[in-house]
């Protein structure tokens, strides 16, 4: 199929000779056939895309989403999370071992990567650091690298055992593999459930202290430092450990980091209420650490941004409080979100960078290169409660939230999702 998108304003701040400028773009058989002022498209049936204020970009990249299947499919099938992310945007995904059964062996990863392999989004998972993700002995890593895991992580479950990290490094050093480690020190944090401050005493709800991310960041750190290899912090939340992971950077260590969108648009405060769809993992931190965040993707020590989007049933969310599971959606509210906190330029460039880190290959405009793109519209201002949701299930955190900026579609592995 020939694609010709007219007249879009081309976002792509590492390609001066193109950024900002209005391009006709030609697609055939899902690759960049010609980028030029005017472009008549070469026959009739190739699809014309016009929009009003069509702005485009490489394709965006999220480095942790959850669905559910298999095990979890009451949540989030694959299809339907792949499909959530197209019109959100999000060209590729880093998948998170959160499912049952857990991503432990190599036919895991490849069932995971079929479920998917037909959709625009492409989908690439991580498989688990230990067996059956229980922190006790380390996972076939170099298997599950081989069959297409992109990265080794016990989702949401730090290392506590400080030499099997150590292993898990020096091991990994022989094919490049990226070790992810939670930060909590669940010594320190306990049965608390919220951020430890006024809030959480207010509310009388148990605290998690910002202690228990840096006491974990600087232990791993520590043993980065000594072992070498490649780690990545997912989710970091307090200014505390954006400093800690500025240092390390300083001294050459091979350390990435990631946060969230919800950490950089909410604080603590919004707990007031007791609504469930806040209480996410790690927790909401003050204004202040989300300050530090944003400070810290616009100097480069925070690597980039996840969605960290986590499906979750009504079940698992309409309860008390303490005993409700941690998470929210976050795919489909991204862009409007980013949009309002930086530019555009920097909001683009959050959305596109990380793939590298990972292994899979970067998009470019360029002639004869695959056409992975993202269509948006950065202007039109919606509110979510308005716009029905595609996941299936309902923990949105940003419900109600005011967004700035409309998703149009992706084309990206010869889909036209628009």
């Amino acid at each position: 199929m020939n694609v010709l998108i007219k007249f879009a304003k081309i976002i792509a701040p590492a390609q001066k000779e193109l950024h900002l400028k209005k391009r006709d773009i030609l697609v055939t058989n899902g690759r960049i056939a010609k980028i030029a002022a005017n472009i008549t498209a070469p026959n009739k049936g190739t699809k014309e895309i016009r929009f009003s204020d069509l702005h485009v970009s490489l394709g965006w990249f999220d480095s942790g989403v959850s669905f559910g299947e298999p095990g979890h499919e009451d949540r989030e099938t694959i299809a339907n999370g792949l499909d959530t992310a197209s019109i959100s945007g999000f060209t590729d995904v880093v998948l998170n071992s959160n499912t049952y059964p857990v991503p432990d062996s190599g036919s895991d990863i490849v069932y995971v990567k079929n479920a998917g392999r037909l959709k625009g989004t492409a989908l690439h998972p991580l498989g688990c650091l230990t067996n059956l993700s229980e922190g006790e002995h380390l996972a076939e890593l170099f298997d599950l690298h081989q069959n297409g895991a992109v990265g080794f992580y016990d989702f949401r479950k730090p290392v506590t055992n400080a030499n099997l990290l150590k292993i898990a490094l020096q091991y990994a050093q022989n094919f490049n593999g990226l070790v992810y480690s939670f930060p909590l020190d669940t010594s320190i944090a306990g049965k608390g459930v919220v951020n430890e401050g006024a809030v959480s005493t207010t509310l009388g709800l148990k605290g998690i202290p910002s202690l228990a991310e840096t006491l974990q960041i600087t232990r791993d750190l520590s043993i980065l430092e000594y072992t070498g290899g490649r780690l990545h912090i997912p989710t970091i939340t307090t200014a505390a450990g954006v400093k800690l992971v500025a240092e390390a950077k300083k001294k050459g260590l091979d350390v990435s980091c990631s946060t969230t969108v919800h950490h950089l648009w909410f604080n603590d405060t919004v707990l007031s209420d007791f609504d469930t769809d806040y209480k996410v993992m790690p927790p909401l931190r003050t204004a202040n650490d989300t300050k530090a965040l944003i400070k810290g993707l616009k100097n480069g020590t925070i690597d980039y941004v996840t969605t960290d989007h986590t499906p979750l049933t009504i079940e698992e969310k309409r309860v008390e409080f303490d005993h409700a599971a941690y998470g929210t959606l976050g795919m489909e509210s991204a862009f409007g979100i980013l949009n309002q906190i930086f530019d555009l330029d920097t909001t683009i460039t959050l959305l596109t960078k990380g793939r590298e880190r990972y292994g899979i290959p970067l998009p470019s405009f360029a002639t004869d290169t695959p056409a992975n793109f993202t269509l948006f519209d950065p202007h039109t201002i919606n509110e979510v409660g308005n716009t029905p949701l595609k996941s299936t299930s309902r923990n949105n955190a940003f419900k109600n939230q005011v967004l700035k900026g409309n998703v149009l579609g992706i084309i990206n592995r010869e889909h036209v999702i628009i």
